[in-house]
C-alpha cells in the first residue's frame, strides 16, 4: 500500500483559546483500499505493528506531513503521532532530520505525540537522548492521552514535554463528571508549574469549549472546530465564534 500510493494523511485543526483561531493541525492516516474502500486507522495500524510494518509507514507519515505543511502560513504547526516502535528503532531522530531537511519545513512548527509513553521506559535512556536530540533541534513533544486509564503524570518530571494532550474522555466529561473535572484541574496545575501547554481534544460542544476556555485550557481540538479531512479541504482560516 506504501508503494502503490494508497495512504492519505487527513488533518484537523487545533484552536488557540486565546485568539479563538487555528495554530495548528494534527495529521490523521485514512488507507484507500482497493476492495474495502477508505480505512480508519484503528482498522490496520495494529496489522502494521505486529507485521514490522508500523516504522516505514511511520516513516512515510512523517515525511507528508512536512511536506504538506512547508506550504501552510508559518505559524501553523503539525502534529504527528510517533509510536513506541519508531523511537525503538533506534534512527528517529535522523529520520525527522530528513524529513525537515527535504520539505524545508522549519523544526519549530513540528510536534511529536507520544501515547504509549510507558514504553519508553524499556530504554529509558536511549529515549531521552532522543527526545533532547529532537528538542535541541526546536521540535516539540506531546504527551497525547492524558487521564485516559492511567496515572502519566510521573513521565512530566522524567521526560522534557511541551504540552499535554487531555484525552476526549475527560475533555467530554469536565462539564458532567467530578471525576473528569478533578482530572483537568491537576492537568493545569502541573502544567503551570512545570511551564507546559494544554491542549483539551475532542470538544463537541460550545458549552465545553466555554468551560474549558473558563478553566485556563491553552489549546482545543475537536469536531466543534473541525473533522480530519485531507490536505486540500482543510481550511487554516476558520476563527471560532
Amino acid at each position: 500500500a506504501i508503494s502503490r500510493g494508497e495512504f492519505e494523511l487527513h488533518y484537523q485543526p487545533v484552536v488557540d483559546v486565546r485568539t479563538r483561531s487555528v495554530c495548528g493541525v494534527e495529521a490523521f492516516v485514512r488507507w484507500h483500499h482497493p476492495s474495502k474502500g477508505v480505512l480508519a486507522p484503528d482498522q490496520f495500524l495494529p496489522l502494521a505493528e505486529s507485521t514490522g510494518l508500523a516504522a516505514p509507514l511511520g516513516e512515510w507519515i512523517l515525511q507528508q506531513a512536512c511536506m504538506d505543511a512547508a506550504a501552510w502560513p508559518p505559524h501553523i504547526r503539525v502534529a504527528v503521532n510517533i509510536s513506541a516502535a519508531q523511537f525503538s528503532k533506534g534512527n528517529l531522530f535522523d529520520i525527522i532530520l530528513c524529513a525537515l531537511v527535504d520539505s524545508g519545513l522549519s523544526p519549530e512548527r513540528l510536534e511529536l505525540e507520544i501515547a504509549d509513553v510507558a514504553l519508553l521506559e524499556q530504554n529509558q535512556a536511549a529515549h531521552l537522548q532522543t527526545i533532547r536530540q529532537l528538542k535541541n533541534l526546536g521540535v516539540s513533544m506531546v504527551l497525547d492521552h492524558y487521564g485516559a486509564g492511567y496515572s502519566s503524570a510521573s513521565y512530566l518530571s522524567g521526560f522534557p514535554f511541551d504540552k499535554i494532550k487531555i484525552d476526549k474522555s475527560v475533555t467530554q466529561g469536565f462539564v458532567s463528571r467530578r471525576d473528569c473535572a478533578a482530572v483537568v484541574a491537576s492537568v493545569l496545575a502541573l502544567a503551570r508549574g512545570l511551564d507546559i501547554a494544554t491542549v483539551a481534544k475532542g470538544i463537541e460542544t460550545a458549552a465545553q469549549f466555554e468551560a474549558l476556555q473558563a478553566a485556563g485550557i491553552d489549546f482545543a481540538q475537536g469536531y466543534l472546530f473541525g473533522r480530519p479531512v485531507p490536505h486540500s479541504e482543510l481550511d487554516l482560516t476558520a476563527v471560532v465564534p
